[in-house]
């Protein structure tokens, strides 16, 4: 009886661990006393071995494997892309921002070169040396501008800050390009590299016209290529001198309300006066399709509400097609036709033609043209904005763009300043190629505008042109502001471009308080294009 007690309470550890379930617990429930009996009263825990063919746990440690895994996977992906991302921007930066990001003024590592590179000269495209630096009697480089007022705007200075094209060709003008045998006899002997030779697209000529012929009067005037795009000319008056500026400054910008610094060409807004007239008889050609239909009889003056609208100098033309309108300059016929175009195809023609926009130049610091006109306005600023009055506001660069395009079949060029640039030596190391910036009308639309813009010449306001060896076509204007006291004073105006053997130049000027355009503005447009081909 004893043995059998004894046999029923051995036990065979080998075969627990096969136990359905092998759950310990249950183990030792089901041991229960037999389990106790051997072990004694202790209560010693006996580890049995994992239950690794449970499909459950399998399943559950699987799934905890892969969450585990995933957060891996996830870290590393991450990683990954922020690897490839950096070395992406890295290709990109290289290829395609790293000029732009070295020659930009704003990169204060441009200076540093100062150190080691003497600055170098600018040129205009003939040869005339604009800007040079020269040392004084303690070895410290000064910059010397040889042809002083004439050309401070579009030059610029290099003190107190940069301007013109001492800003935007700072970089070429600190990078040397001489030989690798050159750099290292002026590194072994102490001195500055050479700094590389600016040549701008500038003509001396033509600046030199321009400059003159502005003579006293505050304005500006610019000369452009329409088939390149290159700035033959740019005037700012008030101008300032270059080569004192440094000793002058305080006195500049102590002045209140000095403007002698802003770039009038590129900076200053300006009404447009007449030569808007342009957008609103685009305007509405494009409206109506054609302008056969237009006529109005002038008699001086339209009445609206309580405002009333002139033609200049009191003038009465009588019965006017659209076209005698635009050649006459009728600002009473305009007005209607501003009313019969309406608001929103003002805006829309006028912003085709970068009003409200960024103009196109990687030149000089500009501002935009701006078109206020709400959908809402009453009637008397509708008509008043259509012969460019009103609060529409633009600049002379602007309104030589808009005659560059037209004389180029509706395509504007990229504006530039740097034709090429060379090393001391003379040898060319970059230049810059003529771009297409957007086509701004249609070839139709340039062959109409062309039209209406010669018969101002040979019939109209513009009438100065026409007896030259080249043929003219414009717009002239007479904008009205109000003086600081109180009185009614007249800027004049004149946009056009002048065409012979194959050969075309785009000018616009402006002369503040000087007058009708066919005044003032004509004949300095006329001194300009006399220079270019004659």
């Amino acid at each position: 009886m004893r043995r059998r007690e004894k046999q029923e309470n051995s036990i065979d550890y080998g075969n627990r661990g096969r136990v359905p379930g092998n759950d310990t617990r249950q183990l030792e429930r089901e041991l229960g006393e037999d389990v106790r009996a051997l072990m004694g009263e202790s209560r010693v825990s006996v580890p049995l071995p994992p239950p690794e063919d449970d499909p459950e746990i399998r399943k559950a440690a699987a799934k905890k494997r892969r969450r585990r895994n995933a957060v891996y996977y996830t870290v590393t992906y991450f990683f990954v892309l922020i690897f490839l991302a950096l070395v992406g921007y890295m290709i990109y930066f290289n290829v395609r921002l790293r000029d732009d990001v070295m020659r930009s003024p704003y990169n204060k590592r441009q200076d540093a070169q100062a150190k080691y590179t003497t600055r170098g000269k600018i040129e205009s495209i003939d040869g005339t040396v604009l800007a040079r630096t020269e040392q004084d009697g303690d070895g410290d480089d000064y910059r010397v501008y040889p042809e002083g007022r004439k050309y401070a705007h579009v030059v610029g200075y290099n003190t107190h800050g940069k301007s013109g094209i001492e800003s935007i060709a700072n970089y070429e003008l600190l990078t040397s390009d001489e030989s690798v045998v050159q750099q290292i006899i002026h590194d072994l002997s102490g001195r500055k590299n050479n700094g590389d030779t600016v040549v701008s697209t500038l003509r001396e000529d033509l600046q030199s016209a321009a400059y003159h012929n502005l003579g006293e009067h505050q304005g500006a005037v610019v000369a452009l290529d329409p088939d390149t795009g290159a700035v033959l000319a740019m005037v700012s008056k008030p101008d300032f001198d270059p080569n004192t500026i440094a000793s002058d400054w305080n006195e500049i910008i102590g002045e209140e309300g000095s403007s002698v610094l802003v770039n009038r060409a590129t900076q200053g807004r300006y009404a447009p006066g007449s030569t808007f007239k342009v957008i609103t008889v685009l305007s509405y050609l494009r409206k109506f399709g054609s302008t056969e239909a237009f006529s109005y009889e002038c008699t001086g003056e339209i009445t609206v509400g309580e405002h009333t609208i002139h033609c200049s100098n009191g003038a009465v033309h009588g019965k006017q097609t659209l076209e005698e309108a635009f050649t006459n300059s009728c600002n009473c016929a305009f007005a209607y036709m501003g009313k019969q175009v309406g608001v929103q195809q003002l805006r829309r023609t006028a912003e085709s033609l970068l009003f409200n926009a960024s103009l196109p130049s990687a030149l000089l610091l500009s501002n935009n043209s701006s078109f206020k006109l709400e959908v809402n306005a009453e009637d008397f600023l509708i008509m008043q904005t259509a012969f460019g009055q009103g609060k529409t506001l633009t600049s002379p660069l602007h309104m030589a763009l808009i005659a560059s395009a037209v004389a180029k079949s509706g395509t504007l060029m990229q504006p530039y300043l740097i034709d090429h640039v060379e090393n001391a030596d003379g040898l060319e190391i970059s230049r810059s190629d003529p771009k297409s910036y957007k086509k701004l009308i249609s070839e139709q639309e340039a062959a109409f505008l062309e039209g209406l813009m010669r018969k101002v010449v040979t019939e109209g306001t513009a009438s100065k042109l026409a007896d030259r060896s080249y043929t003219a076509y414009g717009k002239t204007g007479s904008a009205e502001f109000g003086k600081t006291d109180g009185t009614i004073g007249t800027h004049s105006w004149f946009m056009g471009y002048a065409v012979k053997d194959g050969k075309k130049i785009a000018v616009a000027v402006l002369a503040e308080g000087a007058g009708s355009g066919s005044g003032t503005a004509v004949p300095i447009a006329r001194e300009v294009f006399d220079a270019y081909f004659e």
